[in-house]
């Protein structure tokens, strides 16, 4: 018998979800739920025709599905969850988790009472070059030093979606989960501290708020990595993409063999999704000081794309339910990494580090 799930959110993230749903038979979508009308009857329409709803609550208790997916923004995230668990349902929510670590904890404890399954949308977690990028750096040694931003020039309706995530959290925190997660996968120790930058370089936004930050965190194994992020029609299109490795055996990094080719701005997803090859760099030489091996690129051409690792996501919460995955680590994980970028973002507030 197919999941029946309601898909909460019709926007980017919504949408290629709810193409996965309505690809994957094992699913089987019950409802579209949004704010604005306009792009949930584009959604239902895109995919030959779904009920759609104004109001979360009505349409969770008039569908009663098996699964509640959340692709609202992250203030709403906490409390959209709890009442698809209320309800008995397994839920499918994009990162972050919640607005806080509270909040994080609470759900923590409610899915335990539940039984059900809470998978969080760690798209990186499924993606193929992603987790061979975490391998290479493994073999690198100890400690690590990891370097990664994701900058975006944005304008338009990118923009506006940025300004809209910024009345409740700042860009090191939306997307940096993601990559403090990565690092926390690439070294296996444990987080000690952060420190963080950052700037408002726009009257667009709350004086409170900051469209660029960069954290530094530390590891108890001397491991050490950085984060940037910045969104804006002010930000540079130089070096905003960013994701390199170093180790004492070498270093890994993810790069665009024919970048003039690709006509990809940092405006877009793809731009910060997609890849096409890992630079391996080994650091030994040779008796005269020369480099005993050449570099090598690890092709990554035939990755998915966007839609495609959403589909990837969908798959691994399918399982999650039909096979009764223990997804403790996965919840853990994703509370860490929050927890780790809230402290950054108390560091920019307040000028100083945060122990862990």
């Amino acid at each position: 018998m197919a999941i029946r799930i309601l898909v909460v959110g019709c926007g980017n993230m919504g949408k290629s979800h709810a193409k996965a749903y309505h690809k994957l038979e094992e699913f089987e979508i019950v409802g579209l739920v949004s704010r604005g009308e306009e792009s949930r009857n584009q959604l239902s329409e895109l995919l030959g025709g779904y009920p759609t709803y104004g109001d979360y609550h009505t349409a969770l208790a008039e569908t009663k599905p098996d699964a509640v997916s959340i692709n609202t923004y992250p203030d709403t995230h906490a409390s959209y969850v709890m009442s698809a668990l209320d309800a008995g349902a397994h839920v499918f929510v994009e990162k972050p988790l919640a607005n806080t670590v509270e909040e994080c904890l609470e759900i923590q404890r409610a899915v335990e009472a539940s039984g059900k399954k809470l998978v969080i949308g760690y798209i990186l977690r499924v993606h193929p070059t992603w987790t061979t990028f975490i391998d290479q750096a493994k073999l690198l040694g100890k400690p690590l030093v990891m370097r990664m931003n994701l900058n975006q020039q944005s304008h338009g309706e990118t923009w506006q979606v940025h300004k809209n995530l910024m009345q409740s959290m700042s860009p090191i925190v939306d997307c940096g989960v993601h990559y403090v997660d990565i690092m926390c996968s690439m070294t296996g120790a444990k987080p000690t501290s952060v420190s963080a930058i950052g700037a408002r370089l726009t009257d667009d936004i709350d004086q409170e708020m900051y469209n660029y930050g960069q954290l530094q965190v530390r590891f108890d194994d001397g491991s050490v990595g950085w984060y940037e992020a910045g969104w804006g029609p002010m930000m540079s299109e130089t070096a905003y993409f960013i994701k390199d490795v170093i180790g004492p055996k070498g270093c890994v990094s993810i790069v665009d063999k024919n970048p003039q080719q690709d006509g990809v701005s940092s405006d877009t997803v793809d731009a910060h999704i997609g890849t096409n090859a890992l630079l391996v760099h080994s650091s030994l030489t040779n008796p005269d000081g020369s480099f005993s091996k050449a570099d090598h690129y690890i092709d990554t051409s035939d990755e998915p794309d966007h839609d495609q690792l959403c589909e990837l996501e969908q798959q691994y919460f399918l399982r999650a339910i039909r096979e009764d995955v223990d997804l403790s680590d996965h919840l853990n994980d994703a509370i860490n990494s929050l927890r780790i970028v809230l402290a950054a973002d108390e560091s920019v507030k307040t000028g100083r580090t945060v122990s862990l």
